[in-house]
């Protein structure tokens, strides 16, 4: 399945250069495995955010916690992992910053997120750190992509149907 994902995502470059979209900031969990593969990790509902960071021309970044990033590198085919800490210089905004170069004012061109799913901390941090800078909602041309299905992923779900039919079997039957 990694290699899908890789797939996946030099597609959604792809996609990214058509749409013409320079930076793709991607923060929810479902959006993130399907590109770079790896889930279960401690999310911003626990305050701490992950990141997959994608350019149309540029080698994805995958920003997490450092306690999680050794999970995160064994599950990922994503080789630039930049961890954060939960206080001082390499706190999550820090990181973010650097990875989009927005320390040094050099966030130009088109940035994109998932509006809608975009956790309220991270937006705030947008609004506060690059201001001026419309965010555009990468959201549809993901989206697309996902709206297809490979045959592995038909697969997965036919077995995860299967499973949860056996389930209400069992609860019925208890």
């Amino acid at each position: 399945m990694l290699e899908q994902a890789r797939e996946r995502t030099t597609r959604f470059q792809q996609d990214l250069k058509a749409a013409n979209i320079d930076i793709a900031i991607l923060t929810d969990e479902s959006s993130i495995a399907y590109l770079a593969g790896f889930w279960g990790y401690l999310s911003v509902e626990f305050g701490r955010p992950t990141f997959l960071v994608v350019r149309p021309d540029e080698a994805p970044i995958v920003i997490t916690p450092l306690m999680e990033s050794e999970m995160v590198s064994a599950m990922t085919w994503v080789d630039n992992i930049m961890t954060w800490e939960d206080s001082g210089a390499n706190r999550w905004e820090n990181v973010l910053a650097r990875a989009i170069g927005s320390e040094k004012g050099a966030v130009t061109g088109t940035v994109a997120v998932e509006t809608d799913v975009m956790p309220a901390l991270v937006r705030n941090w947008f609004d506060d750190q690059l201001k001026g800078v419309a965010l555009k909602n990468v959201a549809p041309v993901l989206g697309a992509m996902r709206m297809i299905k490979s045959p592995e992923e038909i697969i997965v779900m036919q077995q995860a149907g299967e499973i949860a039919g056996a389930m209400m079997q069992a609860a019925e039957g208890a």
